[in-house]
C-alpha cells in the first residue's frame, strides 16, 4: 500500500498541495483526475521521488520514501513521467532492457531478455524493437516508454498521463492492458488521467484533486456524477450510464 500522511508542498511561498492523507488501495488501478493546477502531477512527483517531500511521510510498503535507498525503491516502484531524460538515439528494445537495470545492473541475462519479449509483444511493438525512439511515432514512443515501466516488474507502477500522444485506439488497448496487468500481477496502480471516461471505464478507485486537496474519493459511479463534475472541474455535463459505467457528455 501507498499511505500518504499530512503532505504538504509550496513553491515560492503558493501553496500547491496542503495537508494530503490518502492510502492508495493494494492491486487496485487508481485514477488521479481534476483540473489543472490540481496537484495531480505534484502529488505523482514526491511519491516518485522526483522533489523532495518538504512535510509529512509517504511509505511505500515499509519503505519511507524520503529515507530509503533509491535502489531499494526502484526495485518496488517504477513511474512512468511526463518529462524524461531517454535519449532518442536508443532502440526500443535497449530501452525496454534498461528497465530491467534495478534488477541486473547492466548485466543482462536470459530472463531479462525473455521478460523484454514478453513485454514488446503484449504492447505491440515487437516489429519496432530495433528501431530508435527518434524514428517512431509520438504514440509509438509513449508505448514504448509504459513498456519500459513495466519491464521493471515492480509491484507497484505509477504513470502520469500515460495516454498522451495515443489515439482513441491505442488510448483504449493500453488502459486495457493497465487493467489486465494490475489483475494477473496484483500490481498496486496509480494514472494520472485527464480523459474522465477513462478513469471511469478502468479505475477501481477514483481520487478527485483541486486546489492542492484530495476533494473526494471512491467508485467511479460514487465519484463520477453532474455534481460532482460540477464541484471538482466547475463544468456543467451530463452524466448517463452505458454498460454498467458512468459516461461523462461534455462534449457538446
Amino acid at each position: 500500500m501507498i499511505r500518504i500522511e499530512h503532505v504538504s508542498h509550496h513553491i515560492n511561498g503558493t501553496p500547491i498541495l496542503t495537508d494530503i492523507n490518502l492510502n492508495i488501495p493494494d492491486q487496485r488501478i487508481t485514477a488521479l483526475i481534476g483540473p489543472n493546477g490540481a496537484g495531480k502531477s505534484t502529488l505523482f512527483s514526491l511519491i516518485a521521488r522526483l522533489q523532495p517531500l518538504q512535510s509529512g511521510e509517504i511509505h511505500i510498503d515499509d519503505l519511507n520514501v524520503s529515507h530509503s535507498k533509491s535502489a531499494d525503491i526502484a526495485r518496488k516502484l517504477a513511474i512512468l513521467s511526463q518529462e524524461n531524460n531517454i535519449q532518442s538515439r536508443i532502440t526500443v528494445r535497449d530501452l525496454l532492457l534498461f528497465g530491467r537495470y534495478p534488477h541486473n545492473h547492466g548485466r543482462i541475462s536470459t530472463e531479462d531478455q525473455a521478460i523484454v519479449d514478453q513485454t514488446l509483444n503484449r504492447f505491440e511493438l515487437m516489429p519496432f524493437q530495433h528501431r530508435y525512439l527518434s524514428a517512431l511515432s509520438g504514440g509509438q514512443r509513449q508505448r514504448a516508454l509504459v513498456a519500459m515501466t513495466f519491464c521493471q516488474k515492480t509491484s507497484h507502477v505509477i504513470l502520469d498521463e500515460p495516454l498522451n500522444n495515443l489515439d482513441m485506439l491505442h488510448a483504449r488497448r493500453l488502459m486495457g492492458e493497465l487493467r489486465q496487468l494490475t489483475q494477473e500481477q496484483g500490481l498496486t496502480t496509480i494514472v494520472v488521467v485527464h480523459d474522465i471516461n477513462m478513469a471511469a471505464a478502468y479505475a477501481d478507485h477514483i481520487v478527485a484533486m483541486k486546489d492542492g486537496h484530495i476533494a473526494m474519493q471512491g467508485r467511479a459511479e460514487d465519484i463520477i456524477t453532474a455534481e460532482h463534475l460540477h464541484t471538482i472541474f466547475d463544468l456543467d455535463a451530463e452524466v448517463i450510464r452505458h454498460k454498467d459505467k458512468p459516461l461523462v457528455i461534455h462534449h457538446i
